[in-house]
């Protein structure tokens, strides 16, 4: 089985990372900031759109190219080397596809390669097979 997509949009740069904290009983609480709910809100409706039929529930490979929109003297198509860093982005998108049901545990995700490029079409294309 596999699944392929682009989804076009300006992709969130705000990551994972990115949470708040407070204190509670002398405690740190961590949650999700209000950047970060809306960029897993807007990862989760485009997700939807494209989720399989049947979750994977074995070994898979995970393959996106970030695409982001061209700024100053940029190229079409040339890598982007400034944050937000691939692992961030990873991160958050995944634990979005798990919770739209693209798998039974983001674990199963045993390759991985990821790539970030400036655009003139920005959005994430996604593509998962299985092992």
């Amino acid at each position: 089985m596999t699944t392929e997509f682009f989804m076009p949009m300006v992709p969130p740069t705000v990551t994972h990372q990115e949470h708040g904290v407070k204190v509670v009983k002398g405690k740190p609480v961590f949650y999700d900031g209000e950047r970060l709910r809306d960029a897993r809100q807007k990862l989760m409706a485009y997700l939807a759109k494209h989720k399989p039929e049947k979750r994977y529930d074995c070994g898979v490979r995970l393959i996106v190219k970030w695409l982001f929109p061209l700024t100053g003297q940029h190229r079409d198509g040339e890598y982007k080397t400034t944050r937000p860093d691939t692992d961030n982005l990873q991160k958050l998108l995944k634990d979005c596809m798990t919770a739209v049901g693209f798998w039974t545990d983001d674990a199963l995700v045993a390759s991985e390669i990821c790539e970030k490029f400036w655009a003139a079409r920005p959005g994430i294309y996604v593509k998962v097979e299985e092992l």
